[in-house]
């Protein structure tokens, strides 16, 4: 029923639009004759006021828009309900101008907004009707109707655009508007000059995010087949195939089903998973601080279940539990492969990339309380810091061997690690191009690297042999690796570091796989566990920093109303407060949260770390010293390929206290708080200090960026992050056009 009913919309609205793209083409042919005497601005100027019907139909098929909002806010589509009403109203408004104002109805401007809504309305709902029919929107859709859906915004974005634009200014200055409104024509006027300047930034972030969205959609369909799945793969799900969704929903409900089964339930019953999700890791947080065996029991299920119910698809074809797959024998075995450096091994010192400029000593000092002062870091990562500026013998660690799960990761320190001289165990994917790179820069330096091989080393004729015959999958070859580990280095000290990262569903495979290595080496090793934490997140904070974001919304400044007035125009989505009340345990005692979830992010990404959060807490009361610090926002390549996220990341820091960080210098810090939890007995990674609930465990040694201190929640500052990058980005042609318009005026009036 409800694809029939969509079915039935979409092809209304294709009808509806197509009756309007008639109708304006009669302007061509007045009194049935052909108007080659007029010229195009003519023409378009006519466009809303000469064809017969065409005022109400466009009112109609324009209005019926606003359903859109409707089906996104219920879930019948997987729409974002804030961006479909922000895209609509934009529609709504510009018609409101049109229908009232009768100097925007003779303005050429009209008719190139009509035009451009026709235009491109006609085949996009007709792709929806295509994508809804053939149950495929990117392969089965009909490739005219495709190629159209995702190329016409080219001309017609633009377009469509410049004519809103030129509707707004001519009902912001006609006075018949105004005056057809007495008690608020005059702010209406302000309004649509308002919103004609939120349309130089605005219209080329969505025209950018269109081409994106073109480029991802031709790699879609034009992408090859998959290969048939093989090693560590997402559980059948009820119609046969291996849904996301059901699994994140499975995954979550089993974790939050140990403390509450009405909680789990709600879970499985939520219908728009890809937006819906948040809420519910809120409630596992919640009830995880109840009491810390509470913690542990969520802990605990929702990792059996992930390992239970993932399957291991094997070299015959035939499916096992994942489970399984790592606990049966192996004929197969990895040979070793070993690399030591010929560099001279420096003395011990901490030294951070920043700006431009190596820190290290007094330099160093003086920035790290800059960050905590500012509120970038917390106290307690900034201590930690400090710490190994003090004992730079510390950062001596050729005693330890580090597992580097993910060894070419951007956020990965193994360059920082081999140019201590550290003792290196690296995994990652049997490519050569990146063991030619990992190999030849552990050559150059005072480090050693083992790594898994498929021959002998001794075998390899050449570097190029050598470079195709390292690493391993860690997909595919999850027992093997865990295998050839255990037995590795007998009597060092393992230091295992989960780096490795993915887009999409892939991050959640890779984590469960980084997860069954964990799991082995640190309960029959005693392995240290190490974890880069996101701050897009639910982690319990300090209350010193929830009263410092309480403080920092509440303050009165010109800033604050910029702000204010985009809480007003998005009724209350964007800026959103941070501070939240306290979680209150069984016990009573108070627990403070702040909300990094960010649903562009995806549930998928949620629950790849969140599966790293449990194994962190089970491995810690098993007596494991758990490394689970949280790293700042940084612009890694992963990060900034995305265009939004790029732009985001540009803004962000106009919200105090932000800063957004190059990878090095965040590779930098991370590792001297890594290095402060393996050195510092009194760390709270180590097992042996008292932590009031296990979550606590991500409330010290947070280096989150400024997210905590923040007067609003990540999620609710992207769009308004990307508004800032636009305005600084056009500022220098806004003040070119506003002197040249300034020298235009002053010449038109004698001045000049």
């Amino acid at each position: 029923l409800k694809n029939l009913y969509l079915i039935a919309y979409n092809l209304a609205c294709a009808t509806g639009w197509a009756g309007c793209l008639y109708l304006s083409g009669r302007v061509l042919f007045q009194d049935g004759i052909p108007c080659c005497s007029q010229t195009l601005l003519d023409l378009l100027s006519d466009t809303y006021t000469y064809p017969q019907y065409l005022k109400e139909v466009l009112f109609v098929v324009q209005s019926a828009a606003l359903l859109e909002i409707v089906h996104a806010a219920i879930g019948l589509v997987r729409s974002p309900v804030v961006v479909t009403a922000m895209q609509v109203m934009s529609r709504i408004v510009a018609l409101f101008a049109v229908v009232y104002s009768p100097a925007a109805q003779a303005h050429f401007g009209s008719g190139l907004m009509i035009w451009g809504w026709c235009l491109v309305e006609v085949p996009r709902y007709l792709f929806y009707v295509a994508a809804l029919i053939t149950g495929d929107a990117t392969k089965k859709t009909p490739y005219p109707l495709f190629y159209l859906r995702y190329s016409l915004f080219y001309i017609l974005y633009p377009m469509g655009i410049t004519g809103e634009m030129f509707t707004f200014y001519k009902a912001a200055y006609d006075p018949a508007f105004v005056s057809a409104f007495p008690s608020i024509g005059l702010y209406l006027s302000w309004f649509y000059i308002i919103t004609m300047f939120v349309y130089i930034p605005g219209g080329p972030f969505m025209y950018f995010n269109m081409v994106g969205n073109r480029k991802s959609a031709f790699r879609k369909r034009f992408a090859k087949p998959r290969p048939p799945p093989k090693g560590l793969v997402f559980p059948l799900d009820s119609k046969g195939g291996r849904s996301t969704t059901e699994a994140g929903k499975a995954a979550l409900a089993a974790a939050v089903g140990a403390a509450d089964k009405a909680a789990a339930e709600k879970i499985l019953k939520t219908r728009n998973w890809r937006f819906g999700y948040t809420k519910h890791f809120l409630t596992m947080v919640d009830l995880q601080t109840k009491s810390p065996s509470a913690a542990l029991k969520v802990a605990k299920a929702g990792l059996d279940h992930m390992h239970e119910s993932f399957q291991f698809i094997q070299d015959d074809g035939s499916s096992i539990s994942f489970r399984k797959a790592m606990t049966q024998k192996n004929k197969t075995k990895f040979e070793t492969g070993t690399i030591k450096g010929s560099a001279k091994k420096p003395s011990p010192n901490l030294s951070v990339p920043y700006k431009g400029k190596k820190l290290s000593g007094d330099a160093l000092v003086t920035q790290v309380k800059k960050w905590v002062d500012y509120g970038t870091i917390e106290q307690s990562a900034g201590d930690a810091i400090l710490k190994c500026v003090a004992n730079p013998k510390w950062l001596d660690l050729s005693d330890k061997y580090f597992v580097m799960l993910g060894a070419g990761s951007a956020m990965g320190p193994f360059k920082v690690l081999m140019s201590l001289g550290a003792n290196i165990i690296a995994i990652d994917l049997d490519r050569s191009g990146i063991w030619k790179n990992l190999i030849t820069y552990a050559r150059n330096s005072p480090g050693s690297i083992t790594f898994p091989m498929k021959k002998a080393q001794s075998s390899c004729k050449d570097d190029d042999d050598l470079f195709a015959n390292s690493g391993s999958n860690l997909f595919t070859e999850t027992p093997l690796i865990k295998d050839w580990l255990l037995p590795l280095f007998p009597g060092k000290d393992l230091v295992v570091g989960s780096y490795a990262y993915l887009d999409g569903a892939l991050h959640v495979q890779v984590s469960l796989a980084m997860d069954a290595i964990c799991k082995a080496l640190s309960e029959e090793r005693k392995a240290t566990l190490a974890y880069l934490c996101t701050p897009t997140d639910a982690h319990l904070c300090s209350k010193e920093a929830s009263e410092a974001s309480r403080r920092e919304y509440n303050r009165m400044t010109v800033g604050r109303l910029f702000e204010g007035f985009w809480q007003i125009v998005s009724r209350g989505a964007f800026l959103k407060k941070n501070a939240r009340k306290p979680l209150t345990s069984d016990d009573g005692e108070e627990f403070y949260l702040v909300d990094g979830l960010a649903v562009a992010q995806g549930p998928n990404y949620a629950l790849a770390k969140r599966l790293q959060h449990w194994r962190a807490i089970v491995a810690r009361e098993q007596g494991s010293i758990v490394s689970s610090n949280i790293a700042p926002a940084t612009s890694t390549a992963s990060v900034v390929h995305a265009k939004t996220f790029a732009m985001a990341y540009e803004g962000m820091p106009y919200f105090a206290p932000y800063e957004i960080f190059e990878p090095d210098t965040s590779k930098a810090v991370m590792l001297a708080l890594l290095t402060f939890d393996i050195r510092d007995k009194a760390s709270a990674a180590n097992p042996n200090t008292k932590l009031s609930n296990p979550n606590e465990l991500f409330k010290f040694g947070s280096f989150n960026g400024g997210c905590w201190r923040c007067a609003y929640t990540v999620s609710s500052i992207g769009e308004v992050s990307v508004f800032i990058c636009l305005v600084k980005w056009s500022a220098p042609y806004v003040g070119v056009l506003g002197a040249v318009g300034a020298a235009a005026a002053a010449k038109y009036f004698g001045y000049a």
